[in-house]
């Protein structure tokens, strides 16, 4: 079968076959033109021979030499030659008719006989009548030739009109033709493109023919379909996706949720009973447990519940390790689903059939490949749990064991922390209050032997004695228990400071001065200034003990870093000597400034007063490395 035309055969087609008519047009437009001066030129020769016949006339009548009138009869022969041959030179030839050929036919039969008779002497009075006659019949001829030319000039008009008609048609055929193959097929192109840019991917155009816009077509029809097939399975891959963002930014939420929630809970029965609740509800379940293991795993303690039956969670309150669906994790297993239907027909799994759960998960709670805790998911249906949901389950499970673990290292600092504390009391109380009792002791005792042997001077000395010791010890509790107040300022060091010198005059009647050189580091942390006011309120009462000073200067330089001397004009002592460690309490101080990462450093001598030196490297406990003290002025 042959194939049907492109469109470039089709205009192709249409323009050589209106370039083959506007050629033969033309051609046939000229070939009428070349005719007509043809006809013209011979019309014009055919008035010079009237003219030459006039002049031969006259030639003979005056007597003309004959080689004149012989030449002028040879050019009158050649003339009726050019008009019998025509001339290939130029247009000029006589557009032959009937009428023309008889014409010229009698013109010249009668120019033979008027030449042989012309040949000869004329007589002058026969020469104007001959001359008139034969002028008639040229006259005749050229009448001939003038009416085929006008029958020329009436087809060249009409084929003119012709013309005109043809290109018109031609232009309706053209636009027509350009209308049909170009412009309504690419009309219906450009209507599909805009409804399939509005969305219409069902858009189909109709393919009329099988040229390059019918292929065209039928590749816009394939790709619509392509695009609508894409977007139906777009719409279908986005909504998948979509529900699976919506999944992770839902199991994101709920991690964030529990995370900061275990990160707030204030002790462990609190965080696990929160944390049941919010794994309850994020795993969809019917009710929650968090069970508790022991150091060898033996068995597992109910710590919290969430909707589990009252007298279930009574009677599994403490399950031995092993003896019951629940508690059986291993340190390197993961999050097991059980079916209770077909866990056996053991007393642990008719219970849980009797509280009416199908199925249960048991999430084990490790950190560090040690099992902390169990959590446990009861569901009245079967359920099984994908990966997703696992995952989930395992990183709660991980928060809750970071939150655990942080709760028990928060309870062993604070005991430490206490234990230190105790440790720091214990020794003030021995440096201060126990040997003040101590002494009351001794002297309670000397004040017994003076009353038996009935000494009354030694019964006022011996009170006297036991009168200051008492004094001595109420200012030791009252000091200690101003230490045990002291508070830091979240802001700046000075404030605590003052209030510690202003007590410190008020309890002694001591001059106590504050300098303080210099600003430009940040703030000491809180902890830090809680230890630095405990040494600087422990240098002061080793003055008020032991100085009998009259004067006291504390100075502050927080720049290169922290740096703070307390300088007193008292008696002085030996620094090393061992015995003057207790009454000046430097263990105590130099124990403090160790918590904090710093150092303690005495400077003192017998009669020229006493400076204790405390310098900081760095703002921070346990991050700071002492230099060299510095020799005190």
């Amino acid at each position: 079968m042959r194939p049907p035309p492109t469109l470039s055969a089709k205009l192709v087609l249409t323009g050589t076959a209106l370039l083959l008519l506007a050629l033969a047009s033309i051609g046939l437009t000229l070939w009428v033109t070349w005719n007509l001066q043809g006809g013209a030129a011979a019309v014009n020769e055919a008035g010079r021979m009237r003219m030459q016949t006039y002049r031969m006339a006259l030639d003979i009548a005056s007597g003309a030499p004959a080689p004149e009138v012989a030449t002028a009869i040879r050019g009158f022969d050649d003339s009726l030659n050019l008009l019998a041959q025509g001339d290939p030179s130029r247009p000029l030839f006589v557009p032959w008719s009937a009428e023309s050929r008889e014409r010229f036919q009698d013109v010249r039969q009668h120019w033979q006989a008027l030449r042989e008779r012309w040949a000869s002497p004329v007589p002058p009075e026969e020469l104007r009548p001959q001359a008139d006659a034969f002028v008639a019949r040229v006259d005749g001829f050229v009448v001939a030739i003038e009416t085929q030319i006008a029958r020329w000039t009436a087809v060249l008009h009409a084929f003119q009109l012709v013309l005109v008609g043809l290109a018109i048609a031609s232009a309706v055929v053209m636009f027509y033709a350009g209308y049909l193959f170009v412009l309504n097929p690419l009309a219906r192109l450009k209507r599909g493109l805009a409804a399939l840019q509005a969305g219409e991917l069902g858009t189909r155009i109709e393919v009329g023919s099988r040229d390059e816009f019918g292929e065209l077509a039928a590749g816009f029809n394939e790709m619509a379909q392509t695009l609508q097939s894409l977007y139906t399975g777009l719409e279908e891959k986005v909504r998948a996706k979509t529900l699976d963002l919506e999944r992770e930014r839902q199991r994101l939420a709920d991690l964030y949720q529990v995370s900061a929630f275990v990160a707030k809970a204030p002790s462990l029965e609190a965080l696990a009973q929160g944390f049941v609740r919010r794994v309850r509800r994020i795993a969809h379940a019917d009710a929650a447990a968090v069970r508790w293991s022991d150091e060898g795993r033996q068995c597992y303690l109910l710590l919290a519940q969430d909707r589990l039956p009252e007298e279930l969670a009574r009677s599994e309150s403490c399950v031995e390790t092993g003896s019951c669906l629940c508690g059986a994790a291993a340190p390197d297993a993961r999050t097991r689903v059980v079916p209770i239907a077909v866990a056996g027909s053991g007393a642990p799994a008719l219970k849980c059939r009797r509280a009416g759960f199908a199925t249960v998960a048991c999430v084990p709670v490790r950190l560090h490949g040690k099992v902390l805790a169990e959590v446990d998911l009861f569901y009245r249906e079967p359920v099984a749990l994908g990966e997703e949901e696992r995952g989930l389950l395992d990183a709660l499970a991980s928060h809750l064991a970071g939150a655990m673990e942080a709760l028990r290292a928060g309870a062993m600092e604070r005991e430490a922390a206490v234990a230190q504390e105790r440790g720091l009391l214990a020794r003030e109380l021995h440096d201060s209050i126990a040997q003040s009792l101590a002494f009351l002791k001794i002297q309670v005792q000397l004040l017994r032997q003076a009353a038996q042997r009935r000494d009354a001077q030694g019964l006022e000395r011996i009170a006297a004695e036991l009168d200051a010791g008492v004094r001595e010890s109420q200012a030791d509790v009252r000091e200690l228990l101003l230490h045990f107040r002291t508070r830091a300022s979240e802001e700046d060091i000075e404030p605590a400071l003052r209030t510690t010198l202003q007590k410190f005059e008020h309890q002694t009647g001591l001059a106590a001065q504050l300098r303080i050189e210099g600003r430009g580091l940040p703030p000491l942390p809180q902890d830090v200034q809680v230890q630095v006011l405990h040494i600087v309120q422990e240098a002061l009462s080793n003055v008020r003990k032991h100085a009998g000073a009259r004067h006291v200067e504390l100075r502050v330089s927080p720049a290169p870093h922290w740096r703070f001397e307390i300088r007193d004009d008292g008696a002085g002592f030996e620094p090393d000597d061992p015995r003057g460690q207790t009454h000046v309490g430097l263990d105590i101080m130099r124990e403090r400034a160790e918590r904090i990462g710093a150092r303690v450093q005495v400077r003192s001598a017998p009669g020229e007063g006493c400076t204790v030196l405390l310098e900081l490297t760095t703002a921070g406990p346990g991050g700071a490395h002492a230099e060299p003290a510095e020799a005190a002025a």
